[in-house]
């Protein structure tokens, strides 16, 4: 995945100008700090590698206890499509929630492009999502792209674009 320079760079200083090292992993409890998403959608366990204004690693335990499941499909269960992009997305959260100045800002999608799915996701299947910032332009408007991989499989992967909601 080729990823260009963001247009932000990160202010890893504290209040007193000296430089403060960045945090590289989010517990659940930490990502729910960042995120409003609350069960059954929120659908990133851990991040387990972090770069400020660059990068996040999310990593989601897929159970046969998802609510979807008994759903789709009964007798194979399969997670939907969308909630595998949902899941990049929440990783991208985290990204722009972390960016200066978005912390307690909520970005929502504003698109998807070029998303394809490889191959099912089910239950015990541990989903390894990887997003990387593209660009984040008059701090409203940020371009992603990412990928989900099971057992080092590609999943899923495409391009994501995020819109501020004042």
């Amino acid at each position: 995945m080729a990823i260009s320079t963001p247009e932000v760079t990160p202010n890893l200083s504290d209040s007193n100008g000296n430089e403060a090292s960045a945090q590289t992993q989010f517990t659940i409890q930490e990502i729910s700090d960042l995120l409003p998403h609350r069960y059954p959608f929120a659908l990133v366990d851990r991040i387990i590698d972090f770069q400020p204004g660059k990068s996040a690693v999310g990593l989601k335990n897929v159970t046969i206890n998802e609510p979807f499941f008994p759903g789709h499909i009964p007798d194979r269960p399969i997670m939907p499509g969308v909630l595998i992009v949902e899941s990049m997305a929440q990783v991208g959260g985290v990204i722009l929630t972390q960016l200066p100045g978005m912390r307690g800002k909520f970005f929502a999608f504003a698109g998807i492009d070029g998303v394809r799915f490889r191959r099912p996701v089910v239950p015990g299947d541990q989903l390894i999502m990887t997003v990387e910032l593209q660009s984040f332009k008059m701090q409203r408007i940020a371009k992603m792209q990412g990928e989900a991989r099971v057992d080092g499989q590609l999943v899923c992967g495409g391009e994501m674009l995020f819109s501020l909601i004042d």
